[in-house]
């Protein structure tokens, strides 16, 4: 039996997750193009910290290693909105080591502790490897949306970025039923109606641009 307080820390996660989605939806919708307030970035990063929390707690290897992947990405985010800068210097730095933290937590004697994570009966072995593969997946849009705003020096969500959230997230939901997670399958089933929207706003974005 999980603990109450695992879940919380996952929901209110997810609730996170969702709300920059439907900040983000809604000013998009207003402006009739795809937009990326800065809260969307201040959202995500506090989502992902806790939700790095839940899958340590969790013991899920795949989530804390989605959460590695995108963490930094939302501070250079940040950055690059000249948001993170006002942001108070402890809390800088307590963000940045937080996830080293919880590795070196994770140490056993000198040896990281793999077993919580490959060796948990469970979660077999190719339910990690298809969880990971998911978040790999899911989480390749924030390299492409960090490497396309950095070209363009600014913070964008471009189309490319929708549609890997799509696919990413479709593979994330079948991980989810397969490992019984609620707070893994409601957060990605809200997030996928609002990829989709997002990708038919770029789409007819695009078109206007081209008529012009």
């Amino acid at each position: 039996m999980i603990p109450w307080y695992i879940y919380t820390i996952g929901f209110v996660a997810q609730i996170l997750f969702s709300g920059r989605l439907l900040l983000q939806w809604i000013l998009s919708e207003k402006h009739k193009r795809v937009l990326t307030p800065s809260l969307f970035w201040k959202l995500s990063l506090i989502a992902s910290f806790l939700l790095f929390v839940y899958g340590d707690l969790q013991d899920d290897f795949s989530i804390m290693f989605g959460q590695a992947i995108t963490y930094y990405i939302y501070i250079r985010n940040l950055q690059l909105q000249g948001e993170w800068e006002k942001m108070k210097r402890i809390f800088q730095l307590f963000i940045y080591i937080f996830p080293a933290f919880v590795v070196l937590y994770n140490y056993n004697n000198g040896t990281l502790d793999l077993q919580r994570f490959f060796n948990n009966e469970n979660i077999p072995i190719w339910l990690v490897l298809l969880g990971t593969i998911a978040q790999i997946v899911f989480n390749l849009r924030f390299l492409y949306q960090w490497v396309y705003s950095e070209r363009k020096k600014e913070s964008i969500l471009p189309l490319g970025f929708w549609i890997l959230s799509l696919i990413g997230a479709s593979m994330v939901l079948i991980y989810a039923i397969l490992r019984k997670d609620p707070v893994l399958f409601t957060g990605h089933i809200f997030g996928s109606v609002v990829y989709v929207r997002n990708i038919i706003l770029s789409l007819k974005s695009k078109r206007q641009l081209n008529e012009a």
